[in-house]
């Protein structure tokens, strides 16, 4: 899949879910239920068990019917490490510029981590496919309509307290996607794995996406 499809992809789905799950095992009904929801860009996290072998597995179990991201990219060698295993797009909390460097070298979407106007500029001139504004929820939509104002070429994504009530207004104000952890995994479902209940959660912040895009 090439860059520009994987950013299609993203775009086009609007939510990118954050998958924290505390057991492995549990992952593939996990992205199964989000799927079935309309959730498909799916990002597993490194501080999930065995993460690696993870999105290895997911790639082989659902490469057609997910688009597979890796999150909380901290170094170069993990990044290889996930790009080989699947990952098709690689998020940070954070921005450093070799991580950034070698996502693009391996032809995988890059999504650094920023959260001042020269952080997140640094990130998208160092080569950033889409920069990860984090954390968003105290900064609310109001920055991303003031940061496009003056950068209108950023593309942007919210990830940090963002949920189903805010996601719209995250879209409404130029984010082309957004990303949603416990909003949209909650721990109560995930400990009772109840799949249903997340694939519905993610069903309205789809529909809130789709929403929010239409009201433009």
């Amino acid at each position: 899949m090439s860059k520009d499809n994987t950013m299609a992809q993203l775009a086009g789905c609007g939510v990118v879910a954050v998958v924290r799950a505390p057991d492995s095992q549990m992952v593939l009904p996990l992205a199964q239920a989000l799927a079935q929801g309309g959730v498909t860009s799916i990002e597993i996290t490194m501080t999930t068990p065995h993460a690696v072998e993870v999105i290895s597995k997911l790639s082989d179990a659902l490469g057609d019917k997910i688009l597979l991201g890796a999150g909380t990219i901290l170094d170069a060698a993990t990044c290889a490490d996930v790009i080989h295993a699947g990952a098709r797009f690689v998020v940070s909390p954070i921005f450093d510029p070799a991580v950034v460097d070698i996502t693009r070298r391996l032809g995988a979407v890059s999504i650094p981590g920023a959260y001042t106007p020269t952080e997140i500029l640094r990130a998208w001139t160092s080569g950033a496919d889409l920069v990860k504004v984090f954390p968003a929820g105290n900064l609310g939509p109001g920055y991303f309509r003031d940061l496009l104002a003056v950068m209108p070429y950023l593309k942007l994504t919210p990830t940090g307290g963002v949920d189903v009530k805010t996601a719209g207004a995250f879209i409404q104000a130029g984010a082309v996607a957004v990303g949603a952890g416990s909003s949209l995994i909650s721990k109560a479902a995930l400990a009772a794995q109840d799949f249903s209940a997340i694939a519905a959660t993610a069903r309205q912040f789809v529909d809130a996406v789709r929403a929010a895009r239409q009201a433009k």
